[in-house]
């Protein structure tokens, strides 16, 4: 093992290589690792280490200490994985968006076309535990690559099955990219914190996550454009649906090379004291079981799993019957109902960035969730009530000020889970509220669309206002523990700076 001596030869070599003097932090200890049990203790005996410390090989001991720094790869790695999970929620919408060409196409009922979208949440749930596992006992680099692969090879497979008789085969190429997707919704919240340091992390979180809106929003928009409903035209159709199909498949498979030469496990330094701190621990004391019963075992987190799907799955349902909606109310108004859509997912996006710029500057994780969620409510009650005003224009508005909030919500979701968890895995809790919020998705789906069906959208809503307001108390039950933001406050006023592992 290298003395003291030596690990100080080698950060001069590295840094003259890089061309960045990083001064170390000193170490600030913030009492027990975040996750452990309070014991009752007395006075440490003379000369013993907080636990933090302790977790942290010091210079004495004649073991190296990584000092967190930024990797410039961070960006190149977070652009990848947001474009491939782009690419993913394209591929979910594009069957959906055309389901009148779908349906003429493969001469299927309208309800075989629905199952190419909601096998998306069907697939998730029984999957999401084997996912995290694999992340957590495997890494990021081999989780990412299944995530890009399996959505290229859905996509491969879907060039196949553009003839008539082939529907199972598009069933199949979509159950494909579905279970792509178990790999990929659970690692904004990992890519940010193995990546990102502690100034930027939900920022970074939030453009993960924005990845996959965009791709839904991409998705309201090229299908139509790409494959019109020329039912009197066979073979154009075949030639526009393998137009898309195909040039699907081209991008995928090159975001696919991307990732096998971008991903990397993680960087060469630590990017936060979080995250050098859990680099520290051995692996062999890792549990995933343990992990899975520590997650259930905290209150916060087990009432934000909840309050989490519901507020999302309230978003997913009410995507899902938005077009139901606002046809019941504007006849004839279908391409504005795609448009209203368009503009739910847009505002989101915007919400998504705004709010984690957000947390990055003020950590307010409990009070922003709460003041997003209490504000994605009275949107929620203002687009029941003003939608059948007879205005289409007003409902452009009311839903755009409700996507911003909801879809605004789901960072804050991930990132709030983190802290209040550390040191459990960032996937396995990310992959939990997912979970939470396709259960809730599918329940709302169906109860919603029975009330809207039977007696109107306002009966619909009004049902989902409630679950929202129990979702709010729910928030407002959790304590606000952020334990890992309570480990990277020791190195906050410490410039981290940025160190490059790119080959270029």
């Amino acid at each position: 093992m290298a003395g003291p001596g030596d690990g100080a030869a080698a950060e001069e070599e590295e840094e003259e290589e890089t061309g960045e003097m990083v001064a170390a932090p000193s170490p600030q200890p913030n009492g027990f690792l975040p996750g452990k049990a309070a014991e009752a203790r007395g006075t440490p005996a003379e000369g013993a280490l907080p636990e933090e410390q302790a977790m942290l090989p010091s210079p004495a001991s004649g073991a190296a200490r990584a000092v967190p720094r930024l990797s410039r790869r961070r960006l190149v790695v977070l652009a990848v994985f947001s474009l491939y999970s782009l690419l993913n929620a394209f591929q979910w919408i594009q069957y959906s968006i055309l389901s009148s060409v779908f349906v003429h196409f493969y001469r299927a009922s309208y309800a075989r076309v629905d199952w190419l979208s909601m096998v998306y949440m069907v697939v998730y749930v029984p999957l999401i535990l084997p996912a995290t596992w694999l992340l957590d006992t495997r890494g990021l680099r081999l989780t990412a690559l299944l995530g890009s692969g399996l959505n290229c090879l859905g996509a491969w497979l879907k060039c196949a099955s553009v003839q008539q008789h082939l529907y199972p085969l598009t069933l199949l190429a979509q159950t494909v990219c579905a279970v792509a997707q178990v790999f990929i919704l659970g690692l904004p919240s990992r890519i940010a914190a193995v990546w990102f340091g502690p100034k930027e992390v939900s920022t970074a979180c939030a453009v993960a996550v924005l990845g996959n809106q965009l791709g839904t929003a991409i998705g309201f928009l090229l299908p139509p454009v790409l494959v019109p409903n020329t039912v009197d035209n066979l073979n154009l159709m075949v030639r526009n649906i393998s137009i898309m199909f195909y040039g699907t498949a081209a991008v995928s498979t090159l975001l696919f090379l991307l990732t096998a030469v971008v991903f990397k496990e993680k960087p060469k330094f630590p990017p936060s004291q979080a995250q050098a701190v859990l680099q520290n621990i051995p692996p062999e004391d890792y549990s995933y079981r343990q992990s899975i019963i520590n997650l259930f075992r905290n209150i916060p987190f087990v009432l934000l799993l909840i309050s989490y799907g519901i507020m999302t799955g309230a978003f997913y349902s009410v995507s899902t019957l938005l077009n139901q909606m606002i046809v019941t109310h504007y006849k004839g108004e279908e391409v504005n109902a795609g448009r209203i859509g368009l503009t739910l997912v847009v505002a989101g996006m915007v919400g998504s960035i705004i709010c984690g710029l957000w947390l990055d500057y003020t950590k307010t994780y409990k009070q922003t969730t709460l003041v997003v969620y209490i504000l994605s409510f009275v949107g929620m009650i203002i687009f029941t009530f003003t939608l059948d005003l007879g205005y289409i224009v007003i409902v452009f508005v009311t839903g755009g000020v409700l996507g911003f909030f909801m879809t605004g919500y789901l960072p804050l979701g991930f990132e709030f889970a983190v802290e209040i968890t550390y040191p459990e895995s960032e996937g396995t809790s990310s992959g939990l509220l997912n979970a939470s919020a396709q259960i809730f998705g599918i329940l709302f789906t169906l109860v919603q669309g029975k009330l809207t069906t039977d007696h109107g959208p306002r009966a619909g809503n009004l049902f989902l206002c409630a679950w929202m307001f129990v979702g709010i108390i729910l928030t407002a039950l959790i304590k606000s523990d952020l334990r890992r933001h309570n480990i990277n406050s020791g190195i906050l006023n410490t410039d981290i700076k940025a160190v490059s592992d790119l080959p270029f």
